[in-house]
């Protein structure tokens, strides 16, 4: 969303206002201070092992209170968190207008991945304006039923922050050896949570065992359901790096460093394949099929003997490995942010 914010701050019309509900505490500030953004206001909405019933309610009623005062014209909301669900409700309760960015993401399996499928249906069917992704995810809108004037195939802001980001030279400053190849590992997904989780620890501690001369990095999320597991399974193997989160601006460094990437996360399928990294999805389905038709993800599900062969194949054979490094980014130009606030401000200029 960062790139949206300081799009819309440059426009003479915006009086843009900066709502925090901090989801996503430790990895929100980092990414604040490094676009020097400062919220107007801040919900700090988390608590520890928080139900999703609890966090729903807790968004929805203060989200309440936000909107009685603060009275918003147009209300923006990015991606598929239970905070996106939460307040587009919200906004409808009051007859506020919502933008959706990364709008259209469909696995067409509600349970799958949980609870963002469903939290980006039931946005999409409030929102007013679809900022979708790619021409794919606009299909996936008109499928619904969604008016085609409301669509705007914006590109991805990821990609808009990470041509923002990559110019900037930092060092991962790990204590990886740079002479060594490295495999980089991310995985949070609460669908993946118990025996998934622990298919996906044992596939990477045979792969690291397998392969000495790598270095495998993996920044673990503070969920107790991945962080005691990941240690537990993971922490002994000498060339296997278990770290704290990564700030956004080292995570992009150990991104731009990586043989290969192993994740479950959404938002590095778009990343990653931009630089010209090979990725291996630790999932079933994918809400974004754009970058495995061009051949440069792949799906392996959380699937011990499925994670080996394919990553292993991809330490192996140079060729195969070629193939999926090609720099090919389907998800956009770094332009999304502009072509958003352009929408926005011909909508206020129609009002006028």
């Amino acid at each position: 969303m960062a790139p949206v914010i300081l799009a819309l701050k440059q426009e003479p019309w915006a009086n843009v206002r900066i709502l925090a509900t901090a989801q996503h505490r430790h990895l929100l500030d980092q990414v604040l201070e490094f676009f020097e953004i400062v919220p107007d206001l801040d919900l700090d909405i988390m608590r520890p092992n928080q139900a999703l019933t609890t966090l729903t309610a807790r968004l929805l009623l203060d989200m309440d209170d936000v909107l009685v005062a603060e009275k918003p014209d147009v209300v923006l909301v990015q991606g598929d968190t239970t905070t996106v669900m939460s307040v587009a409700l919200s906004c409808f309760y009051h007859h506020i207008p919502i933008g959706h960015v990364e709008a259209g993401l469909r696995t067409g399996d509600l349970r799958n991945p949980f609870p963002e499928e469903a939290n980006r249906v039931i946005a999409g069917r409030l929102a007013r304006w679809h900022f979708a992704p790619t021409a794919m995810a606009r299909d996936n809108l008109l499928r619904e039923g969604v008016d085609p004037a409301s669509i705007v195939v914006s590109g991805n802001t990821v990609i808009d922050a990470l041509l923002m980001t990559v110019a900037r030279d930092v060092p991962i400053d790990l204590g990886l050896d740079p002479a060594r190849r490295m495999v980089l590992v991310t995985s949070h997904r609460r669908e993946n949570f118990g025996e998934p989780f622990r298919a996906i620890c044992r596939a990477l501690h045979t792969l690291a065992s397998r392969n000495p001369d790598v270095q495998f990095l993996y920044p673990v999320h503070p969920n107790p359901n991945v962080r005691d597991l990941a240690h537990q399974m993971l922490g002994k193997l000498p060339n296997f790096i278990l770290t704290e989160p990564l700030d956004y601006l080292p995570f992009v460094a150990a991104m731009r460093a990586a043989h290969l990437i192993l994740t479950d996360s959404g938002g590095v399928q778009e990343e990653a394949p931009a630089l010209g990294k090979p990725v291996l999805v630790l999932r079933d389905e994918t809400e974004r099929p754009e970058a495995v038709a061009e051949g440069v993800v792949k799906l392996v599900g959380p699937h011990e003997q499925r994670i080996v062969d394919e990553a292993q194949r991809l330490l192996d054979d140079p060729q195969a490995w070629q193939a999926m490094a090609r720099g090919i980014s389907p998800y956009g130009d770094g332009h999304a942010a502009q072509r958003i606030a352009e929408t926005l401000r011909k909508h206020f200029e129609r009002c006028d």
